[in-house]
C-alpha cells in the first residue's frame, strides 16, 4: 500500500460507525501498540483505546465524514497531511509508519 492508501484507510477507520468493523480495519492499518494523540486525547495506546474514542466522537459527528485534504509531505516513515470533517473542522496529522502500518498519530485541529 502506498502512503496515501494507508492514510485513506486511516480516515476510513474514523468514518466507520460499526465498532466491530472498525476494529477489523484497525488490524491492517495500525500496529498493535500504536499510539494516538490529539488536543483532546493524550497517549491512547492500541486499537481498543482509540476505537472507544472514535465511538464517542462518531456520536457527536452525526453524518459528517472525514476526507483527505492534502498529503503535504512524506519521508523517513513519516507523513504530514491535512483532513476535513465535513465543512465543520479541518486539521493536520503527522503519522509514523512501521512495516507499512501506522505506529503513531499526532493530530492537530485548526
Amino acid at each position: 500500500m502506498s502512503t496515501t492508501d494507508v492514510i485513506l484507510a486511516y480516515l476510513d477507520i474514523w468514518n466507520e460507525r460499526d465498532a466491530a468493523a472498525r476494529r477489523e480495519l484497525m488490524k491492517s492499518v495500525f500496529t498493535e501498540d500504536s499510539l494516538y494523540t490529539d488536543p483532546h486525547n493524550a497517549g491512547l495506546r492500541g486499537h481498543a483505546e482509540l476505537s472507544e474514542v472514535i465511538d464517542r466522537a462518531r456520536q457527536s459527528f452525526g453524518d459528517l465524514e472525514f476526507t483527505l485534504g492534502t498529503v503535504i509531505g512524506a519521508h523517513h516513515d513519516r507523513a504530514l497531511f491535512t483532513w476535513k470533517l465535513g465543512t465543520a473542522t479541518t486539521g493536520y496529522d503527522v503519522v509514523e509508519f512501521t512495516g507499512g502500518r501506522i505506529r503513531s498519530v499526532v493530530g492537530f485541529f485548526t
